[in-house]
């Protein structure tokens, strides 16, 4: 990685997480909670990691939007973004469109560029761009680099990519591109350590969090994934419907009169774990829980995501390792338990022992197919991308 100290900024829709990166090693981590949500009685939260020379920081901040978050950082912790040594900032910018297939300077024409692909990201592309901006004001000779999520995925083949609808509409970019890009990079960056059948063969990667998909990886190449136009698609997630039939939105819309903000409001904050339950978005809330609509919840989830293993399966004729990541996919033994159970016939056979145990490994030895946990790490996936453009 080039010389200097590299920030890593990861704006979602109600927080702000930063880190900063000397080579691959993180000098300072933090992040900024309950944006957008904060009032008087519940104001937003910010949290810096402590290290060996200072103590660890936790404080509510006045801050109610992101905008407000970046001043306080700016003012309160100047050496996050404006230190001498800092070499560039890296920002995971969701959705890259037809036009971004790799991470790229921040320029005004990309941020124009970015600025028009909102639509396609409405919950977080506006988000992605607040630190790009105010950073670009405030700093402008500092070199920034935008980080698509969708980026890993651009090189699959035209029927991956393709809806049947009209070839004029796939010119105009209506195609998939598939998402959580940064966490799959990473994963088939360290499976050659770990895992050579995994690095080298048929892999299906689920990295399952509050936003939840599947990759389908030849040799460590997306060929496949469950999400396409948007990040709407395919797995149930936390509050996101996942796959549904279009004409369920041609009806909520016609029939039952609904708006299209109304229709993406239900789509994106309603639906998935949260309107299955009508409990919560949060896997460990609803595992925790008897009542019976928790439970099946957790049981669409696993169905789902089993559903979708045979189908990437199939794409990929064959299955040699399935592997898990993210917060639900490192940290729910239940849930991968479930899934292992409903894929035996693909071959996969769990050690119940390793599942619980905060394994790597925990496929059994007579397994036919390899099953692995692995911790993620877009932001490190981000600082090698800055540090790759800015070296070029």
């Amino acid at each position: 990685m080039s010389e200097g100290l590299i920030a890593v900024l990861n704006a979602g829709s109600s927080s702000l997480k930063f880190a900063v990166f000397a080579g691959e090693t993180v000098v300072r981590r933090g992040q900024v909670d309950r944006i957008n949500s904060a009032s008087s009685s519940a104001p937003a939260r910010l949290s810096i990691a402590g290290d060996a020379q200072r103590a660890p920081i936790k404080q509510e901040i006045s801050a109610t939007n992101h905008e407000q978050v970046l001043d306080v950082l700016f003012e309160q912790f100047p050496e996050l973004f404006g230190g001498t040594q800092l070499a560039g900032v890296g920002h995971r910018v969701v959705h890259g469109g037809a036009a971004f297939s790799a991470a790229v300077p921040v320029t005004d024409d990309v941020i124009a560029q970015l600025e028009a692909l909102i639509p396609l990201a409405p919950l977080h592309a506006p988000h992605n761009l607040v630190p790009i901006k105010a950073i670009r004001w405030r700093l402008p000779d500092l070199p920034q680099v935008a980080c698509f999520d969708t980026a890993f995925h651009a090189g699959q083949g035209p029927l991956e990519q393709m809806f049947a609808l009209p070839r004029e509409l796939y010119a105009r970019g209506v195609r998939r591109y598939g998402f959580h890009g940064l966490s799959y990079e990473y994963i088939a960056a360290t499976l050659p350590a770990v895992d050579a059948r995994a690095a080298e063969g048929r892999t299906v990667v689920c990295h399952l969090g509050n936003g939840a998909s599947m990759c389908a990886m030849l040799a460590g190449k997306s060929v496949a994934s469950t999400m396409g136009f948007t990040a709407l698609d395919g797995l149930v997630m936390g509050t996101r419907s996942g796959d549904i039939d279009p004409g369920v939105l041609l009806y909520l819309l016609q029939q039952e009169g609904m708006t299209p903000d109304e229709l993406s409001t239900l789509l994106y904050h309603k639906s998935g774990l949260l309107g299955i339950s009508g409990i919560s978005s949060d896997m460990r809330d609803l595992e925790a829980s008897d009542a019976p609509q928790a439970k099946q919840a957790v049981e669409y989830f696993c169905y789902r995501i089993a559903r979708e293993l045979g189908a990437l399966a199939a794409v990929l004729g064959g299955l040699d390792a399935l592997v898990f990541t993210a917060g639900i996919g490192e940290n729910a033994p239940q849930v991968r338990a479930r899934v292992c159970e409903l894929s035996r016939w693909l071959g996969v056979s769990l050690d119940a022992a390793a599942n619980t145990s905060k394994q790597t490994v925990i496929h059994a030895p007579d397994s036919a197919v390899h099953v692995l946990v692995l911790p993620t790490n877009e932001e490190l996936v981000i600082a090698r991308q800055v540090a790759r453009v800015l070296g070029d």
